[in-house]
């Protein structure tokens, strides 16, 4: 019987609704908060779901009244929010529901939170802004994800990029989550499989950094393994039926959800300690920075526990990896799941065609730069600055 002392923290979480069908339940669960609804939306991608889910028809029925549309059509930048802001401060906005990826949840976070005050953005921003501390509270926010990728919807940070000044930090706080997500996976029908496969690896990576993070917890982990097996399992059936596969459509769109809860409570490694200073510096979608080094960023991470702590925790957990996804034989020996768990990432990533950095721009003198500006985060073991730059390497 194991005998452990557990001690744990865990991150507020937004009501969740998941299942086919739920984001007809849009239009009344905005009512619970007001009639006058700002809506944050995609642009093409909205207009595709418009048409086969009638998305402005549920959310003005009855007397709700719809104040304003905006759409966000790149990664958000601070100056997109402010502008927002400063355009529905004085009308009365009751409630913002979000429908749109990542970027349109995180933007809406901000968007939000600052309608009550009006103020900037940049008053909170992390590392870059004014250093004010946000006190709240929020404009009741919706989050309805229309990909399975960063798992937004179910945390508190809404990440902003400016690349003119070369950042990509959060807005982050507590009174940011959403007073509610609905998780509709019939919404990613429309998605093209490039994104699901750069969106799903994202959303793969961060269960992976989350379960190997120094700061998980039994309760992360519970969570972070059974995502990891249906997103093993649905993501390359979801990509090769270009959306139309329900069982994958509820299986990713499940672990991209609990992406974001084991992220907000266990944190996150290598990847994403460079997928946020590429962002900042180059035109590179994050679910591509993160889906292209998926695989030599594990791998490196093998190599160098193998190397330098074998009787790591964290090889052991790379070993529950490989067998939730299907990707090693569970009769070999460690270090040839170990082998094969790595091969099958890199394999992963290829089959889904997710692009090298090289066709953003980067190049092999860029990395001195991407490097002064990442960091590890919770990685299981720290990587040396060769180790950490070979990374980028060999996705260039």
């Amino acid at each position: 019987m194991m005998r452990e002392t557990i001690s744990l923290q865990s991150a507020r979480l937004p009501a969740l609704v998941f299942g086919p069908g739920v984001v007809q339940q849009v239009g009344e669960k905005a009512a619970q908060w007001g009639q006058r609804v700002l809506l944050i939306s995609a642009s093409a991608s909205f207009d595709r779901l418009e048409q086969r889910f009638g998305l402005l028809e549920i959310l003005t029925q009855g007397d709700r009244v719809l104040v304003g549309h905006r759409r966000i059509s790149v990664e958000p930048s601070p100056q997109q929010v402010d502008e927002i802001v400063t355009e529905f401060y004085s009308q009365q906005v009751e409630v913002v529901v979000a429908i749109g990826g990542g970027s349109v949840l995180d933007a809406a976070k901000c968007i939000a939170g600052l309608l009550p005050s009006g103020d900037s953005v940049m008053e909170y921003l992390e590392g870059v802004g004014r250093g004010g501390q946000y006190q709240g509270p929020s404009i009741p926010l919706i989050a309805v994800p229309t990909t399975a990728g960063t798992g937004s919807e179910a945390s508190m940070n809404g990440v902003l990029s400016d690349r003119q000044q070369g950042f990509k930090k959060s807005f982050r706080h507590p009174a940011l989550i959403p007073q509610l997500a609905l998780i509709d996976p019939d919404l990613l029908v429309t998605s093209p499989p490039a994104l699901i496969a750069a969106n799903g690896c994202d959303a793969l990576s961060q269960l992976l950094e989350s379960y190997l993070s120094t700061q998980a917890t039994p309760f992360t982990d519970s969570l972070a393994l059974e995502a990891i097996a249906r997103i093993g399992g649905g993501l390359i059936p979801l990509w090769e039926s270009a959306g139309e596969d329900a069982a994958a459509r509820s299986a990713v769109a499940y672990g991209a959800m609990i992406s974001g809860i084991t992220l907000a409570n266990a944190g996150l490694g290598v990847v994403h300690g460079l997928a946020g200073p590429i962002g900042g510096l180059f035109p590179v979608p994050h679910g591509v920075v993160c889906g292209t080094l998926l695989g030599v960023a594990n791998r490196t991470n093998i190599e160098a526990l193998r190397e330098r702590d074998p009787d790591s925790v964290a090889l052991q957990k790379y070993c529950m990896i490989g067998k939730k996804m299907a990707l090693c034989e569970p009769s070999k020996g460690r270090s040839r799941r170990l082998d094969q768990l790595s091969s099958g990432l890199m394999s992963l990533v290829e089959k889904l065609q997710i692009p090298r950095l090289r066709e953003y721009g980067i190049t092999e003198s860029d990395i001195p730069r991407i490097l002064q500006h990442s960091d590890q985060k919770a990685n299981p073991v720290v990587l040396t600055e060769r180790e950490f730059g070979g990374i980028v390497q060999a996705r260039i």
